[in-house]
């Protein structure tokens, strides 16, 4: 399996080079050359597999020959065992079409553990081949931090530094990644928002000044190993709902786009998925994008669902690749326009084929609160995060055909937003006991202004060179 990038001029990489890099040298995403694909027969095979069996038989496609299949599973049992559910990723129904996706089970309670608790095995097994280090350098809107950094923390070969909005991220979130002892583990405080943060960490990726001392990659859903993980668990809930039989929905509450691109990237597999429903608060870039064809940013307004104060998507590059004739050189054309002027319109090409298998929706505060207080008080007592419930608010408000249930995909623990599910539900959650001493324990960051060179500067004076 090959992958190339969204934009075009970079070199292909088979999976072990597309893992390690990131970010292509181009300023594009990773994508494989081509879509495996699943026959019916085939998928209706893995129907009541183990997650860790599950996810090594739908991602060995992209794996290719970078690890052995005897190897992919090991790794993926590995990774899955550290999950407090036997599942994994385990369904709860709600009502006669509504179902939640519970992907909280991980070490630091959100569904980037999937991903990222894989992902740091594949780090270490690549580098131990090449002999060589990698600084890993990401930015968070909240939870691929904690993920991110439970993953490596401990690892020789590897440094982290991750980047987080100051103050605009939880206190459970915070805790979560300032309060990891390790010492390749550096956390920043920046002033400033995601989107800031975000903007510095692809341009270091751009650094010749950084990439010349130091392997740079990259954590968040830029990185395609990450985003191939998530793609496993839409092929777990579908087959327990009847697929490939029966078409589901997923509602998909988002930010960067990686999560929902996963279900892109199963229905391109041969998952038979009804719609995909991209769900975003009133930093609501994607619905306007999708519905309007207007991708233009704003100010970022903070709300209670911070993981989703975004304005600018990351992942949706790779859905406008795909959708609108794979031109890595007209796409690069557009997102060089976008960059400057922080808008675009998409192609018809574009909207188009993104409208073949999306919709969208979006949820203010009140409407977000009502959805917690649905769950709680209709669905014997179902305690719900913000993003969840934003999640639930488009699954229910979707128009979809009789006899289709709608999955929304519980991104994170109600208990790391405590505040604001107790305003709406009366019910302050708990933290479960494997991290219920959090709040004891000590903090280590630092404050950098949202400035790329302190930023660059602080990097090169704690990471260790590449070799």
């Amino acid at each position: 399996m090959q992958y190339v990038s969204t934009r075009g001029s970079a070199p292909a990489l088979d999976f072990e080079g597309a893992t390690l890099a990131g970010l292509a040298s181009d300023g594009g995403l990773y994508v494989p050359a081509e879509w495996p694909t699943f026959t019916p027969e085939e998928i209706a095979a893995m129907r009541g597999l183990p997650y860790a069996e599950l996810a090594a038989t739908v991602m060995q496609p992209f794996v290719g020959h970078a690890l052995t299949p005897e190897r992919l599973l090991e790794l993926c049992q590995q990774a899955y065992g550290r999950f407090a559910h036997a599942a994994v990723t385990p369904l709860v129904q709600l009502d006669e079409r509504n179902w939640l996706l519970e992907l909280f089970h991980g070490p630091t309670l959100a569904f980037k553990d999937v991903a990222l608790q894989l992902l740091g095995l594949l780090f270490e097994e690549f580098l131990s081949r090449r002999d060589e280090r990698l600084t890993i350098v990401g930015a968070t809107s909240g939870d691929t931090g904690s993920a991110a950094i439970n993953a490596v923390a401990g690892r020789e070969r590897i440094d982290i530094f991750m980047l987080h909005p100051k103050g605009r991220v939880s206190d459970v979130q915070r805790r979560q990644m300032t309060t990891v002892k390790a010492p390749n583990v550096y956390n920043i405080a920046i002033d400033g928002s995601f989107d800031d943060a975000q903007a510095m960490v692809k341009r270091m990726f751009g650094d010749t000044a950084m990439t010349g001392r130091f392997r740079i990659s990259a954590v968040n859903s830029i990185n395609w190993a990450r985003l191939m993980a998530q793609v496993v668990y839409y092929f777990g809930a579908a087959l327990q709902l009847g697929a490939p039989e029966r078409k589901v929905a997923f509602s998909v509450p988002t930010g960067n786009f990686g999560d929902v691109f996963a279900g892109h990237v199963a229905a391109r597999m041969g998952l038979p998925i009804e719609r995909l429903i991209v769900a975003t608060n009133v930093n609501d870039i994607l619905h306007r994008a999708l519905a309007h064809g207007d991708y233009s940013a704003g100010i970022v307004t903070p709300t209670a669902a911070p993981s989703m104060d975004i304005q600018v998507s990351s992942n949706f590059e790779r859905l406008l690749f795909d959708v609108g004739g794979r031109d890595g050189a007209a796409l690069a054309e557009q997102m060089r326009g976008f960059e400057a002027e922080k808008a675009m319109r998409l192609t018809n090409a574009q909207r188009e084929g993104a409208a073949a298998l999306f919709t969208s929706a979006r949820a203010d505060a009140d409407e977000m609160a009502r959805a917690m207080r649905w769950a709680w008080e209709s669905c014997d007592g179902e305690v719900i995060d913000p993003h969840t419930a934003i999640g639930l608010h488009a699954a229910r408000e979707a128009d979809l055909p009789a006899g289709v249930p709608v999955v929304t995909l519980a991104t994170a623990h109600p208990a790391k937003f405590r505040d604001a599910v107790e305003r709406a539900t009366g019910k302050r959650p708990t933290l479960p006991t494997r991290v219920g001493d959090l709040f004891e324990r000590d903090e280590a960051y630092v404050e950098l202004p949202g400035d790329y060179d302190a930023i660059a500067a602080y990097v090169a004076e704690h990471a260790a060179p590449s070799r």
